[in-house]
Order: C-alpha cells, then sequence, then structure tokens
C-alpha cells in the first residue's frame, strides 16, 4: 500500500522510476490525505457510476475514485508516468489507463469503448493551463455525463461558477451556465501540493443539465455573441457587439430594442436569456457576418 501523500513516498517512487517533474505540463501532485477521499465522495461516482479522470499524475485521486466506482478510466498525456502508474495502481482491477492528450482525443470513442451503456462522471485535478479548453470540450461536445468535479486554480472556479450579471462572470461563466449548473464545493490551499503552487485552489461540481436553460435558434451563434460581447467587457454591449461581429450599430440597436436590452448596458450586466434574445434576433444577420 503506497502512501501517495508522504512526500518522501513521492521523492522514493519517481527517483526510482527516473521521473522528473514538468512545469510545462503544470504537475503539481497532490499530498494532503483529506482532499482526494472528499472530491471522490461527492463526484457522484458509485457502484453503478464509472469514472472518467483526466491526468491522474502518479495515482492519488484514482485509488480513491477506485473505491468508490464501479470502473474508472484515466487519461494521463505524460508518457513517463505510466509506469509509474502501473506500480501504484497494480492492486486496482477496476482502473483503466488510456496514453493520450485529452484535449485531442476522441472522447466519443473512449466512451464507446470503455463506457457503453455507463453512467459516468468526471472527476480530476486540472493542471491550470488547460481548465477552461478541456472543461468547454467536455461540455460542448455534449458527452454522456452527469456531472464534472474538479480542481482547479482559485480564481478561475469563481470565475467559472460566477452567475451572470455580477463582475466576475465572463465569457465562460456564461458557456457553463448554458451547459450545467456549477457549484463551488471546497477550496484547497496551496500546501496541499508537492511542489506547492503559487496560488490556492477550489474543487467545483459542474452538474449537467438535461435542457439548456434558454431557447436558442443557434447555440454556435449564440456563443458568438457572447464571446463578442465579452471580449472588450468595458465597451456597452452595443459598441462591443458591433465590433465583435461586424454588424452595424443599427442594426445592432434594433435587436437589443427587440430583446429589451438597453444599448448602454454592459455584458457584464446581462442574463443567459437576454443573450438568447439577441442571438435570436441576430441570427438572420449570420450569413452577412461571414
Amino acid at each position: 500500500m503506497y502512501q501517495l501523500s508522504d512526500i518522501g513516498v513521492i521523492e522514493e517512487l519517481l527517483s526510482r522510476h527516473g521521473f522528473h517533474l514538468s512545469h510545462k505540463l503544470g504537475q503539481n501532485f497532490l499530498i494532503n490525505p483529506s482532499v482526494c477521499p472528499k472530491m471522490a465522495a461527492e463526484c457522484g461516482a458509485g457502484k453503478e457510476v464509472c469514472a472518467l479522470e483526466i491526468g491522474p499524475g502518479i495515482g492519488v485521486l484514482t485509488k480513491e475514485l477506485a473505491k468508490v466506482a464501479k470502473k474508472v478510466v484515466a487519461i494521463e498525456l505524460d508518457e513517463r508516468l505510466l509506469p509509474v502508474l502501473e506500480e501504484t495502481l497494480s492492486e486496482e482491477k477496476n482502473v483503466e489507463i488510456l496514453h493520450g492528450d485529452a484535449l485531442e482525443m476522441d472522447l466519443h470513442r473512449v466512451f464507446r469503448e470503455f463506457f457503453p451503456g455507463e453512467r459516468v462522471v468526471v472527476c480530476a485535478n486540472l493542471p491550470y493551463y488547460i481548465t477552461s479548453p478541456l472543461l468547454m470540450k467536455l461540455l460542448e461536445e455534449k458527452l454522456p455525463i452527469e456531472a464534472i468535479t474538479v480542481m482547479v486554480q482559485k480564481e478561475a472556479a469563481r470565475r467559472l461558477c460566477a452567475p451572470l450579471g455580477v463582475r466576475e462572470c465572463g465569457a465562460v461563466s456564461a458557456a457553463v451556465q448554458y451547459y450545467a449548473e456549477p457549484k463551488v464545493l471546497f477550496s484547497v490551499s496551496h500546501g496541499s501540493f508537492y511542489p506547492p503552487p503559487k496560488v490556492d485552489s477550489a474543487v467545483i461540481r459542474l452538474a449537467i443539465r438535461k435542457e439548456p436553460p434558454v431557447e436558442s435558434a443557434d447555440e454556435a451563434f449564440l456563443f458568438e455573441v457572447i464571446r463578442a460581447s465579452f471580449q472588450k467587457r468595458r465597451k456597452t454591449i452595443l459598441n462591443s457587439l458591433s465590433a465583435g461581429l461586424s454588424i452595424s450599430k443599427e442594426q445592432i440597436e434594433d435587436a437589443l430594442r427587440c430583446a429589451d436590452v438597453s444599448p448602454s448596458a454592459r455584458a457584464e450586466n446581462l442574463s443567459l436569456s437576454q443573450f438568447a434574445a439577441i442571438a435570436n434576433v441576430l441570427s438572420p444577420c449570420k450569413e452577412a457576418i461571414k
């Protein structure tokens, strides 16, 4: 039994495999023994629910998921960690390790091959540099998952879970709200990692919605409108949309009037339903935009 929260054990394990931490890959291993059991307990995995993990590192969270989940599939990018995981997870009979880049992988194929007909949740300690693109990939591809529970940088957690209408919200907040119901579960101090990063982290849970909370005539265009709105967030919604979508201010003003949105409002003041209303009115203009 490996004590993977013990720095001495970690250093001996990595040294034996000739492994050196990669700053580029954001490798910081959890050593706080209370964090991973709590993540595994709150992610929704169970006897009838499988777990997909991304970036297992040396397998600290993987071992905890294996205790509660029907099956665990962990995707690891760093080939050097594969023999380490083979050793630390040798006793876990319900774990599969896949080598590859989750951002580039065909995740629908992974689900068909490893989770056919299964209920699945995602649980991971994400490297900070892939947080937003990976979460958006998981959400936009509409994979058959029930929830996403991930540890991210604390500032990113606030942004991802910020409700629209507050200063912290942004385009990614709107996207998350469209696909899921987000919640910050708990904070994790930087001292919980080896080596310790410069910032604290937080664990968030995104409960995937069965249906979007607003009606959209064109989902892709809705997100174009949202991105354009927040691209220059200090500008009014009128100026942001006109510049971001290359549509005349007159057309934007007409659309805002139809959507009952003030031209002087800013993106952070709008609700998801208002963004959807604007996009639905502007949708016929999208061919002209291209």
